[in-house]
């Protein structure tokens, strides 16, 4: 049972004495040492103390005249950074194929809708033969030069804007007419035609217009708006048996 000593609590008869040191009451342990408390004035005295900054003297701002105008001036008399002016984007180049014609005593500028040159069985070209006929005019055109094709495919810096189509449309068309015999009326078919060499828009339809250094012209619709839009035919008609006169008289004179 590991017991190392083993003392009766009564005397045995017979036993041999117990030693005395064996029945001697343990010792107390003894109680432990409390450390001295540091009083705070000598803990204050070994701590080091934090260097005080130099004393300095205030300084007192005195606000200057200038200063203080502009501290009282309202937010909205502050001059204000200008806004950057937009420049005027140049206008894109116009596009369109125009040919000139000669029926009789009158030359036609004729749109051409796709590009190409009117061909004999084009619906257009029928519709344009009809046209002549019922002004009395020859109805197999016959071509002056080639097709004008705008904007000009040309290198440099040349301006292709619409006020630059006008001017050199304009141009173009007189020149070719001091080469031809003297014309009654120039017909001006189509809104191109009409926009770039007569300087009008689409309110002068079936009217006539008095350019400079080309003489009259007349403004008709566009070969494919008559086939698209059949009633302005009747309008067209109407306003042809009043210009007609024009190219007429001198196909009578001898």
């Amino acid at each position: 049972m590991q017991v190392a000593n083993w003392l009766p609590r009564v005397e045995l008869p017979f036993a041999a004495p117990s030693r005395p040191a064996l029945l001697a009451p343990p010792e107390p342990a003894p109680a432990p040492v409390a450390e001295p408390e540091v009083a705070p004035a000598v803990a204050r005295e070994q701590a080091p103390e934090p260097a005080s900054p130099p004393s300095e003297r205030p300084k007192i701002e005195v606000p200057r005249p200038a200063q203080a105008l502009r501290a009282t001036k309202p937010a909205a008399q502050e001059p204000q950074a200008e806004a950057p002016v937009p420049r005027d984007m140049p206008a894109p180049p116009p596009r369109f194929s125009l040919q000139l014609l000669r029926a009789g005593a009158c030359v036609l500028l004729v749109e051409l809708p796709t590009g190409e040159p009117l061909q004999s069985r084009d619906p257009g070209y029928l519709l344009l033969k009809d046209l002549l006929r019922a002004a009395g005019l020859p109805d197999s055109p016959q071509l002056i030069g080639e097709p004008v094709r705008w904007p000009l495919l040309v290198r440099g810096n040349m301006d292709q804007g619409p006020e630059a189509a006008l001017e050199f449309l304009q141009s173009f068309i007189g020149a070719r007419l001091e080469e031809q015999q003297a014309c009654a009326c120039l017909w001006l078919v189509g809104l191109p035609a009409i926009r770039f060499a007569g300087d009008a828009d689409a309110e002068a339809y079936n009217r006539e217009l008095q350019i400079d250094g080309l003489g009259t012209a007349w403004a008709v619709p566009g070969l494919e708006l008559l086939m698209e839009e059949p009633e302005r035919k009747a309008p067209l008609w109407q306003a042809m048996q009043r210009v007609r006169q024009r190219w007429m008289a001198d196909a009578e004179q001898p």
